[in-house]
């Protein structure tokens, strides 16, 4: 993975980071409500999966393709 790929997958965040703050803002204050009820334990366990699972998804497209 070069840089390209890093600088691809970056893109790729801000774009749907990107996404929610301008179609969305409202919903984005609500979640964040939401989100201040869940304990801080249960968070850190739910961005440690979802690191874990961008993590496999990464490498199944990198093998997919062959390799960047």
């Amino acid at each position: 993975m070069g840089l390209t790929t890093f600088l691809l997958g970056i893109g790729m965040v801000l774009v749907f980071e990107g996404l929610v703050f301008a179609l969305a803002p409202s919903r984005l204050e609500d979640l964040l409500r939401v989100l201040q009820q869940i304990p801080v334990e249960t968070r850190r366990i739910i961005g440690l999966a979802a690191v874990a699972i961008g993590a496999v998804l990464v490498s199944w497209a990198v093998s997919l393709s062959g390799g960047f």
